[in-house]
């Protein structure tokens, strides 16, 4: 019998026949992730594959910063998310994310050869003792154009929340329409969010174990009014990278006042869950990543995307079969 798996990162997969030991020549990944490879072995087998390897956080400022830089570009350039004259609206809601969010729009607009405009924006929803003046001083310091825009939603949610439910839903789809509209005020033409790797990760776990879909975050959409386009620059870039560079640049981070007060959320159950998974399995976040770039309709159930009463077989059908 032959046991064939599929390394999510090369471009050919590695195939080991039992009960033989020898190992065929393996195919190298390609540059870009070459550095995210280990070697290991399917649990109680002895099939040798290549897996991502846990990405290893710099130490050193200015290395981070070139990482974060080289993952935030090559999301860009894959998705096409910024182009030659963009007006880039950057949402800064004061967590961790938003604040490397602008450092890095910031550090793109500077290198980059396509130029572009950015304006940043911070929501404020009303939060008690949300501490408004700090972020705006910090958006100040940095040199960038910015609006604060005040809109209090947040009595508005918990007068309207239904008991049981949590604020996150009716509070996301009032911060989207008010977003929407301010971008289209300010002659706007991109939203940017500090959505991150994990967040993307996170939302995929979330679609499939509760909402019984394949779906996660993309890195750009173009919203249903058709004047909006909304992209995730910082969708490579692992959180744990966001937390150690926050720390180094000190930044005065604010917590949400609003989703403190859920601790029992199912987005921090999946949290929580990929933390675990990490720990065990040090490639599996990276390996989830790659999945949503690598998918096989004809090796899912839906029916809207493979039609498999017509299809005609051939090699690589039966090669890829999990039972081949």
């Amino acid at each position: 019998m032959t046991v064939r798996t599929t390394d999510p990162l090369a471009p050919a997969s590695l195939e080991t026949s039992a009960p033989s030991t020898e190992r065929r020549p393996q195919v190298s990944a390609p540059r870009s992730v070459r550095e995210w490879e280990e070697e290991t072995f399917l649990p109680d087998t002895d099939v040798h594959i290549r897996v991502p390897a846990r990405p290893l956080i710099p130490d050193d400022p200015a290395n981070m910063e070139r990482k974060l830089s080289h993952l935030f570009t090559k999301a860009s350039k894959d998705f096409g998310m910024l182009e030659a004259g963009d007006k880039v609206m950057v949402c800064m809601s004061g967590g961790k994310d938003s604040y490397a969010l602008l450092h890095l729009m910031q550090r793109a607009q500077k290198h980059s050869p396509k130029k572009f405009e950015i304006v940043a924006v911070h929501l404020d929803q009303g939060h008690p003792e949300f501490p408004t003046q700090k972020l705006e001083d910090y958006i100040k310091s940095t040199g960038a154009p910015y609006e604060i825009v005040h809109q209090h939603t947040y009595n508005i949610v918990l007068e309207k929340l239904e008991p049981g439910k949590t604020t996150c839903s009716l509070c996301s789809r009032l911060r989207r329409g008010i977003l929407y509209d301010t971008a289209q005020r300010l002659g706007c033409n991109k939203i940017a969010l500090g959505h991150h790797r994990d967040d993307i990760i996170a939302t995929l776990l979330l679609n499939l174990f509760f909402c019984g879909q394949l779906k996660a975050m993309p890195p750009l959409l173009r919203a249903d009014d058709g004047k909006n386009v909304v992209i995730r620059p910082m969708a490579y870039i692992p959180e744990n990278f966001l937390i150690r560079w926050s720390e180094m640049q000190n930044y005065p981070v604010i917590p949400c006042n609003l989703c403190s007060r859920q601790p029992d959320l199912k987005r921090t159950q999946m949290q929580n869950l990929m933390k675990d998974l990490d720990r065990v399995y040090p490639g599996a976040l990276p390996s989830a990543l790659n999945a949503v770039t690598d998918v096989k309709p004809r090796f899912l159930l839906d029916r809207k995307l493979f039609d498999f009463t017509s299809f005609q077989a051939g090699p690589e059908d039966r090669d890829e079969d999990a039972f081949g």
